[in-house]
């Protein structure tokens, strides 16, 4: 499921209120794969660099995401 969320805010270039959520809660369960924290990673980066832009003002999933960043 993360992927296919990190997929969706790289192909419209926006990460939703909703992804987050979603991603927030399957995070917080650690139910994921060690593919899903290459994806974190990468979207970690992209919405640091401005390259996805994301709907909420929260920076609780930055904040959450930010052990995963690749650099």
């Amino acid at each position: 499921m993360i992927r296919a969320l990190i997929e969706s805010a790289f192909q419209t270039g926006y990460l939703s209120v909703e992804s987050e959520g979603l991603l927030h809660q399957v995070l917080a369960t650690k139910c994921y794969q060690s593919d899903d924290l290459v994806a974190l990673a990468d979207l970690y980066d992209a919405v640091a660099a401005g390259k996805i832009k994301r709907e909420s003002s929260s920076d609780r999933l930055i904040k959450f995401l930010t052990p995963y960043k690749s650099s």
